[in-house]
């Protein structure tokens, strides 16, 4: 009974894996947890980046999922391209006071500072048009 019990419990834990999930090396930069404040200080979104390719994350009543691919290496100019598609979404606003509609991709560009505690996110692979910082938080389970 536990054999049978076992193995119903995977099959729904892979039936449950998010489409396009792909792994991403364990000791990538963007893997872990990482919080950004809006600058109006009255709003946080806290990501729990993973190495199997999917993401959860918290922004105001908002909690979402989704499945990304991130560049390997960074570009010449330092730029991880990352591209997210939210799989789920409980259909309430985030700290934009938007409800996120699942589907999308979205593609940003990702640039880390040397100390591996601070990235921005970009829309081009420049610093002209960038959100942060986020932070690494330390000492939680992702």
């Amino acid at each position: 009974m536990r054999m049978r019990t076992a193995v119903v419990g995977m099959m729904t834990w892979m039936l449950a894996w998010p489409a396009g999930a792909a792994s991403v090396r364990h000791d990538h930069p963007i893997i872990g947890i990482w919080r950004i404040t809006l600058p109006d200080g009255l709003c946080t979104e806290t990501y729990r980046i993973r190495a199997d390719g999917t993401s959860l994350v918290f922004s105001n009543e908002e909690v979402a999922e989704s499945t990304f691919t991130v560049a390997d290496k960074p570009d010449k100019n330092g730029f991880y391209k990352e591209v997210d598609t939210i799989v789920k979404d409980n259909g309430k606003r985030d700290c934009s006071g938007e409800i996120t509609k699942p589907g999308q991709p979205v593609t940003n560009y990702l640039q880390f500072h040397p100390s591996g505690n601070l990235f921005v996110m970009c829309v081009d692979p420049n610093l002209e048009r960038c959100i942060g910082p986020f932070i690494r938080v330390r000492g939680l389970d992702i």
